[in-house]
């Protein structure tokens, strides 16, 4: 099983356990760049496509259940979707640059 289908099993009892309770507090990000904050970020976008993609296939291969090959294209299509909504804002970011006077 893969660590993001892993990680969306447990998010998911997480989820089916809380009973309106306080969620516990995120850990304290780290102080790093901003470039190593995107390397970082985009490393590991790649690394659950890949993993939502050999899922599809060991999937379509009979080796993983179906509810492994759902949790794996979810995760990715979340990504993907946090990627692409990322990229636009670089880019709107970018062109606000190129419109500033000099």
């Amino acid at each position: 099983m893969s660590f993001v289908a892993t990680g969306v099993r447990d998010a998911y009892r997480n989820a089916q356990g809380l009973n309106g309770a306080a969620l516990p507090t995120a850990a304290k990000p780290q102080a790093g760049s901003f470039s190593e904050m995107v390397r970082s970020a985009s490393q590991d976008a790649v690394a659950t496509i890949r993993e939502g993609d050999m899922a599809a296939q060991q999937g379509l291969r009979g080796e993983i259940g179906r509810q492994e090959v759902v949790e794996a294209t979810l995760a990715l299509e979340s990504t993907v979707k946090t990627v692409v909504a990322l990229r636009d804002k670089f880019v709107e970011a970018y062109q606000e640059v190129l419109r500033m006077p000099i």
